[in-house]
C-alpha cells in the first residue's frame, strides 16, 4: 500500500533539488502534489509532468514565500482546486551569501533569513489555519540543514536562519501537537543539489570533501525525500518536535579535535 494515499502536498520549492525529488517521491507513494516556484518555471514543469506519470494530480504555482500576501494567495489558489491540503514541506530555500560580516550587507542577510525563516512561518500559519478549520491533523516539514548545530565562519546569515528554525520547529510542535498536526525538521549534510554545484561538477573537489563524512561519500536529494515520505506518513504520528539528521555523520566528525 502506498503510504500516502489520499494525502495532498504542498511543498515550496518544488522546481529543483530537494524539493523536487520530495515531490516526486510523494507521488509514487499516491499524494497529490502542489509545488511553488519562483523563478524556475522549466523546472517546476519537469516536476509536475513526473507527479502526473505517477498517476497524481499536480499544480503549480508561481510564489515568494517571503511575501505574506503571496503566500495567503498560494493558499487561496490551492484550495480552490484540492478540497484539503494534508501536507506542507517548506523546502523554498537558499544558501548564504559567504560573507564575512564585515562584508555582509543587511540586504542580503534579510533575504536569506527572508526565505529560510519568515517564508516557513507564513506557510506554517496558514497552513494551521487550514488544518484547524478542518478540525485538525496534519504534517509540517521544515527542510533545514545541519547548520542547525554546526556553524562555519562566513555563514552568520544562514546559521542564523536555519538554527531559528529549529526552536520555532519545537515551539509550534508543542501548540498543535493536541490537534494531531506533527511538526518536524530534516536537516540535510552535504546533499549533491544546485546548493552544492561545485561538488556536483567537480569530482575532485568532491571527493576531498567527502573525506570529512564518516561515511565517505555525499548524499542524494532521494537520501532526504525517503525520509520526507515517512515523516509524512501515518506511521510517524508519534514524532514531532524533532529534527531528522541525514548527513552520513557529517555534523559528528566536526566536533573531533575537541578536548
Amino acid at each position: 500500500m502506498k503510504k500516502l494515499s489520499g494525502k495532498t502536498a504542498l511543498i515550496t520549492g518544488g522546481e529543483s533539488g530537494i524539493g523536487q525529488c520530495i515531490a516526486i517521491e510523494y507521488a509514487l507513494n499516491g499524494a497529490d502534489v502542489i509545488i511553488t516556484y519562483l523563478h524556475n518555471e522549466a523546472g517546476a514543469n519537469s516536476t509536475l509532468s513526473q507527479i502526473q506519470n505517477a498517476g497524481c494530480r499536480s499544480m503549480a504555482i508561481q510564489a515568494d514565500v517571503r511575501n505574506a500576501e503571496a503566500v495567503r494567495l498560494l493558499f487561496d489558489t490551492a484550495l480552490s482546486q484540492f478540497p484539503n491540503i494534508d501536507i506542507l514541506v517548506n523546502s523554498a530555500g537558499v544558501r548564504s551569501a559567504d560573507k564575512y560580516i564585515t562584508e555582509l550587507s543587511f540586504a542580503e542577510f534579510e533575504n536569506t533569513v527572508s526565505t529560510n525563516l519568515f517564508g516557513t512561518f507564513l506557510c506554517c500559519q496558514n497552513f494551521v489555519r487550514h488544518r484547524l478549520q478542518q478540525g485538525g491533523y496534519g504534517r509540517i516539514i521544515n527542510v533545514t540543514s545541519i547548520h542547525e548545530e554546526v556553524v562555519s565562519p562566513g555563514k552568520t546569515d544562514y546559521c542564523a536562519s536555519k538554527s531559528a528554525l529549529r526552536g520555532f520547529c519545537r515551539s509550534l510542535a508543542m501548540e498543535v501537537a493536541d490537534k494531531q498536526i506533527t511538526v518536524n525538521n530534516i536537516a540535510p549534510g552535504m546533499i549533491l543539489t544546485q546548493m552544492n554545484q561545485k561538488a556536483v561538477d567537480d569530482v575532485t573537489y568532491r571527493k576531498a570533501l567527502e573525506q570529512r563524512i564518516p561515511a565517505k561519500t555525499s548524499g542524494t536529494p532521494l537520501d532526504v525525500a525517503k525520509l520526507a515520505v515517512f515523516l509524512a506518513s501515518d506511521d510517524a504520528g508519534y514524532i514531532t518536535g524533532t529534527t531528522q539528521i541525514v548527513d552520513g555523520g557529517l555534523h559528528l566528525s566536526r566536533a573531533q579535535g575537541a578536548q
